[in-house]
């Protein structure tokens, strides 16, 4: 993965049987770090200070082509 400047993740989430969705600008560079997307999501100290994201609601995470 050759990620360079934001890359744009779309989440997916499920609450009380509705689904919505959220689209987050990342920083590519610390993508390229994690294996997994999710890992990312869970673990990135910067994103996290950013942003929370509920893991127990999130049923995809994808990066969005460019």
């Amino acid at each position: 993965m050759s990620k360079k400047g934001s890359v744009k993740v779309r989440l997916l989430f499920a609450d009380q049987g509705s689904f919505h969705h959220e689209e987050v600008d990342v920083d590519g560079k610390a993508l390229e770090k994690y294996d997994r997307l999710i890992d990312f999501l869970r673990e990135d100290e910067a994103f996290l200070k950013r942003m929370f994201v509920d893991v127990e609601r999130l049923c995809s995470a994808s990066v969005v082509d460019a």
